[in-house]
């Protein structure tokens, strides 16, 4: 399948939504594996602002690649972020769309609120 590597490096990234356990089944609730790594999976909702546009992405991050301290307005940088188009059909019906990827989404948080020195 087709990666599209996306640039962070101009954009201001923020938890929307803290990370949540990707699931693979939602009847089952059968928890979502890496089938590289065997890592379990998670997502994260972030506020993703760049060239004076602001979207809300879902990124699917193994659990090992997030940061402990996620919550809602964090300032966030995500490492190897890769775009992924998708298309199935279900009942008839036509769906595509983009999935997002990391390897990793890190808190800024401590970083942001270091002083300055003068």
């Amino acid at each position: 399948m087709r990666q599209i590597p996306v640039d962070t490096s101009a954009a201001s990234v923020m938890v929307a939504k803290p990370p949540q356990p990707k699931v693979k089944d939602r009847r089952t609730g059968e928890r979502a594996m890496d089938m590289e790594t065997g890592a379990a999976l998670s997502t994260v909702d972030v506020m993703f602002a760049a060239n004076g546009e602001v979207e809300i992405l879902s990124v699917t991050v193994p659990e090992t690649g997030v940061s402990a301290d996620l919550v809602m307005g964090t300032p966030v940088a995500i490492t190897g972020l890769v775009a992924r188009p998708w298309e199935n059909e279900f009942n008839g019906q036509r769906r595509h769309g983009i999935a997002f990827r990391a390897v990793a989404v890190t808190s800024l948080a401590e970083i942001t609120a270091q002083p300055k020195a003068a």
